[in-house]
């Protein structure tokens, strides 16, 4: 059948600031470095398309460890 995936969580090992793309990227199963490069992109025209979903993000995903 299919596998169990654990749910998101902000990372406390790989982390830059937040430890979202951390968190995404052991999701997901893909290299953080993806999301870093994807939110980086978002941000440079203007940087709200970029900067408000990784808030949004690090305000609602719960750290690792975190129950």
């Amino acid at each position: 059948m299919s596998e169990a995936r654990a749910p998101l969580r902000r990372s406390r090992s790989d982390r830059v600031v937040g430890g979202v793309c951390g968190g995404l990227g052991e999701f997901f199963g893909i290299k953080p470095l993806w999301f870093r490069i994807a939110f980086v992109i978002l941000g440079i025209p203007g940087g709200l398309p970029g900067i408000f979903p990784y808030v949004v993000l690090w305000l609602i995903v719960p750290e690792e460890g975190s129950e």
